[in-house]
């Protein structure tokens, strides 16, 4: 069982949503859904430059429950570069830092969804009228994007109209 909860992305869900609950532990409590343990920016800043493990990548993509093929693109690396990075088992510090802007808004969409994975992995696959009619996901590909799915996070936490 202790496998199946581990494999299907869970487990790191419930750590994450523990760590909600018990408050304040730093500001990247997301990239507790990555395996890490890091939550100080400053911390979090130097694994970035040193790269952080394959694993790392699929821990999420557990969470998210999609194939290697589509966080390849979401993450905009190619899966030639992929492949390359699964047998070096570390992404570089670019890469690196796309994943955990992704892993923040899993975060942010499990707080507004209260930990529910399913209505969170829904919510971030469907396409939304206020994102341009595209999917959070595929919204949240660059920088301008990722934050304008922030902000809708914050509009429907705080019941305000899109």
């Amino acid at each position: 069982m202790r496998a199946t909860v581990e494999k299907s992305g869970l487990a790191n869900v419930d750590r994450f949503w523990r760590d909600v609950r018990k408050g304040p532990r730093g500001e990247h409590l997301h990239v507790s859904l990555l395996g890490l343990r890091t939550f100080g920016t400053a911390e979090l800043h130097s694994r970035l430059e040193e790269g952080l493990s394959y694993e790392a990548l699929e821990r999420l993509r557990r969470v998210l429950d999609l194939p290697l093929s589509r966080i390849s693109e979401l993450l905009q690396i190619p899966p030639r570069t992929l492949a390359r990075r699964k047998e070096a088992k570390r992404l570089l510090p670019d890469e690196s830092d796309r994943l955990v802007r992704l892993s923040r808004l899993v975060g942010l969409a499990l707080q507004l969804f209260e930990g529910n994975l399913a209505g969170t992995r829904s919510w971030l696959t469907e396409p939304h009228a206020a994102l341009a009619g595209e999917t959070p996901l595929e919204f949240a590909t660059t920088g301008v994007g990722a934050r304008e799915v922030e902000n809708l996070i914050g509009r429907l936490e705080h019941g305000i109209p899109l």
